[in-house]
């Protein structure tokens, strides 16, 4: 992959004191430095706490494991960004996303259950046309509540954030 600017993959590549502070806050919550934030760390004070509400979003919200990687995967294929969507198959496989679902966001084929295409449908939406209309919202707040609504919003948004960032950069 040949992104329009250069990857920091390494510590070594990170050459202000912030980068290098950064880079280490993020290996150390997260085990490396994976694609976006090697995109982000060209700028330090936005990749930190961006690092920050990702992981609050993967590993401190009240969505389900399903429910968050399908958003992930749906986002991914919205946006075209084939590295969320690597990122997270064997993750959403693991939280119980089924073939059929990963088979539809590809092509359309697979069927889903009505949870799977309430979420499914609030993510293109919402990505399409910066909103959701009200029938649909207040389907997505019955099933996932106020805090629930919001959560899977935010999570769009982020993972939005992150394609949008990595596909300016080419390096989706």
């Amino acid at each position: 992959m040949m992104a329009r600017i250069p990857l920091i993959e390494q510590r070594h590549q990170a050459v202000t004191a912030a980068q290098q502070q950064v880079f280490d806050s993020i290996v150390a919550s997260r085990g490396s430095l994976i694609r976006p934030y090697q995109v982000l760390l060209h700028a330090p004070s936005i990749a930190e706490p961006l690092a920050e509400t990702g992981a609050r979003i993967r590993f401190g919200g009240s969505l389900p494991d399903h429910d968050r990687e399908l958003v992930i995967l749906t986002a991914a294929v919205v946006h075209g960004c084939a590295f969320e969507w690597d990122s997270h198959v064997q993750i959403a496989i693991d939280a119980g996303v089924r073939q059929e679902v990963l088979d539809h966001l590809r092509d359309g084929s697979g069927s889903l259950d009505e949870r799977e295409e309430l979420v499914i449908s609030y993510v293109r939406t919402l990505c399409a046309a910066s909103t959701v209309p009200a029938d649909l919202f207040e389907r997505a707040r019955a099933r996932f509540g106020d805090s629930g609504v919001v959560e899977l919003t935010a999570t769009v948004g982020y993972y939005t954030l992150l394609a949008y960032v990595m596909g300016a950069a080419d390096a989706c």
